[in-house]
């Protein structure tokens, strides 16, 4: 399962706030969503060792994941069974970097948020 404390990437989190700014969708929400965007896409995160998590937004699980940490947490252990912790985390933090490079290169981010 994953880590009760998370966070992502300094680049990952910059793109949330940005993505905050022009939709006022909080961090963690816009991070659901591009998990799951990242998740129909197919990708998949090969090198979750090498992964540097250095952002400074640290939340809980229960914050980032809200209402999805079942589902979130069933996806992961599918896609990544041998993977635990700290590689587990940044497993999620690659498919959220990932997702959020689709959900922010959208063609209208309003649109998109008001879709929600």
């Amino acid at each position: 399962m994953l880590p009760n404390r998370m966070n992502l990437t300094k680049q990952t989190e910059e793109n949330l706030k940005k993505l905050k700014q022009f939709t006022g969708i909080s961090p963690n929400v816009s991070a659901r969503i591009a998990f799951f965007r990242s998740i129909e896409s197919g990708f998949k995160c090969t090198n979750a060792a090498t992964v540097k998590l250095d952002g400074a937004l640290v939340l809980d699980k229960v914050t980032w994941l809200g209402d999805t940490q079942l589902v979130t947490e069933l996806m992961m252990k599918m896609h990544y069974p041998d993977l635990k912790g700290r590689e587990l985390m940044a497993a999620w933090a690659a498919h959220v970097d990932d997702g959020i490079a689709s959900v922010r290169n959208h063609k209208s981010v309003n649109s998109f948020a008001t879709k929600l």
